[in-house]
This record gives structure tokens, C-alpha cells and sequence, in this order.
């Protein structure tokens, strides 16, 4: 089995799997995550900037999923898509991680390639993206042996009918599943080339009290359209596509809520004029 070589261990991520674990246990200690003994996970939202600015929030979503009992299937939506940009998709192979390789559930991977159009990616032949590849230790941390379906989804109606399709083929076939989709939030500054509000403190507020949480509360309220909407219009999601398709794909599954477990900025770890925010979502 051929393997798609992790691109950003050892600078986004450790490179070793001693390093990854004392971060993800580290990262567990801190505050964040409410207990799901009795409860079901079955989707989340997560960030995907380096571990050392939102690990902890990616970390403490998936550590939430790992909770209960294991599925069959990890299914995660990312990528930094435009709305008409092709969905991608790995077919085949495995991705590597510093705890070991996490195969791709390779039949229903050519089957939901099949049915729509994609830029099909191998393990040799692949666009570098850290939306997916930073949360793949965690997912082989807390899952172990497991197979995993990567997309990356664009926002349009076409990544909500193939978040659709997917599940209804995992539900077809008596599998199970968990989803994730990856994205920031507000990338704000001179950097980002987006700063309405100017510079400082009410910029800062402007964001962490507005533009981000009019962001979050779509997503809490689990409607995949205007999740796309929203990231679109008012520049509040890197990835709109992949969070309205981890919506569409956990109801599918039978979440009927969500809940919103951590949020912050890259501000609060290192000041700046420009800054990202970071939020984990959960859905139930």
C-alpha cells in the first residue's frame, strides 16, 4: 500500500509520535471539553492552524468523537476551496502520521468518486493542504486501527450532495461513521487583506464578539446553506464548504444538536494586528 507522506510534521505538528502525545496530553489537561460518557458524538468542527495556536480545540473535538462506541469510518471535509473549484478526493493508499498510517476505506471512496466529479489525488501526486493533515494524529491517537474517507469540499450545493450521498451509501451498507470538517474562522488584518474595522482593540472585539460568532451560531443551528452563506458573505470561515458538509453528513448520521466547546483567537497566543479565531463545535 502506498503511502501520502505527512507534509507538515515536524513544523505545524511534532514529527514524532513521543512529541505528539505528550502535546495531546497536555492539551487534555486544560480546560475545554464536556464529558460525553452519556451522550453520542456523532460530528464535530475543528481549526487547523498549527498545534501550537489551536491543537488544543482540534484535540479536545476529536478526543469528544472517540467517545462511545468506535465506527467504522472517520469521514473529514476540508480544504481551501473556491465555489466552483472541483472537489478533491484520495482513492487509495494510506496517509502517514507520526502514530502510524491511516488507510483510505478505499470501496466507498472510488464509489463516491464515481458518482461525482472530482480531482482524484494519489499518494504520489497531491496538493499539500493542512486543513486535513493536522487532524489526522488525533484521529490515529484516539482511534487506532481505523479507515478514514478525506474530501476536500468546495462551498457549493454540489459538497452538500456529496456529503449526502456518502452517508447514505455508509448507512446502505450497515457501517458506521464519524465526521469532521475542518475550518478557521475570521482571518483578519493586513496580512489577510481584510480589515474593516481598522487596527486594535475594537477590531479585536469586532471579531471575537460578531464576526465569528454570527459564524458559530449558524453552524449551532445546523443549517449547511446558510453556513455557506455565511462564510462566503461575511469572510468568517476558511473553509465554509467543509463545515456546511460536516453538518449535513452528522445529520444524516442523526445529530439533532450542537454544541459549541471552545473558542479563541491566534490573538491570545501571540498579539498581533492580524489574527485568526478558532472555534470546536460538536454535534449530537
Amino acid at each position: 500500500m502506498k503511502i501520502r507522506k505527512a507534509v507538515f510534521a515536524g513544523a505545524w505538528y511534532p514529527e514524532t509520535a513521543s512529541a505528539c502525545e505528550k502535546e495531546i496530553k497536555s492539551f487534555l489537561r486544560e480546560d475545554g471539553c464536556a464529558p460525553y460518557d452519556e451522550k453520542k458524538p456523532v460530528g464535530g468542527i475543528v481549526p487547523h492552524a498549527g498545534w501550537f495556536f489551536s491543537g488544543s480545540i482540534a484535540c479536545k473535538v476529536i478526543h469528544c468523537l472517540s467517545k462511545g462506541e468506535k465506527p467504522d469510518i472517520i469521514i473529514i471535509f476540508g480544504m481551501h476551496l473556491h465555489p466552483d473549484s472541483i472537489p478533491y478526493i484520495m482513492i487509495k493508499g494510506a496517509w502517514e502520521t507520526p502514530f502510524g498510517d491511516l488507510p483510505v476505506y478505499e470501496s466507498l471512496s472510488r464509489k463516491i468518486s464515481e458518482k461525482f466529479e472530482f480531482y482524484t489525488e494519489t499518494p504520489d501526486s497531491f496538493t499539500q493542504d493542512n486543513t486535513i493533515e493536522l487532524q489526522l494524529p488525533f484521529v490515529k491517537y484516539f482511534f487506532g486501527d481505523i479507515k478514514i474517507i478525506a474530501m476536500g469540499v468546495p462551498p457549493a450545493k454540489i459538497s452538500l450532495k456529496i456529503a449526502k450521498e456518502i452517508t447514505d451509501m455508509i448507512k446502505e451498507q450497515g457501517l458506521s461513521a464519524k465526521v469532521i470538517g475542518s475550518t478557521d474562522l475570521t482571518h483578519y488584518g493586513l496580512n489577510y487583506g481584510f480589515a474593516p474595522k481598522g487596527v486594535g482593540p475594537e477590531a479585536l472585539n469586532w471579531v471575537r464578539n460578531e464576526n465569528d460568532m454570527d459564524f458559530i451560531k449558524t453552524v449551532l443551528g445546523m443549517n449547511p446553506e446558510k453556513v455557506i452563506e455565511q462564510g462566503l458573505k461575511n469572510h468568517n470561515a476558511c473553509c465554509p464548504g467543509a463545515a456546511a458538509s460536516a453538518i449535513l453528513a452528522s445529520r444524516n448520521l442523526g445529530a439533532v444538536k450542537a454544541e459549541s466547546i471552545a473558542y479563541f483567537t491566534s490573538y491570545d497566543k501571540h498579539p498581533g494586528d492580524s489574527f485568526v479565531g478558532y472555534t470546536g463545535i460538536v454535534f449530537e
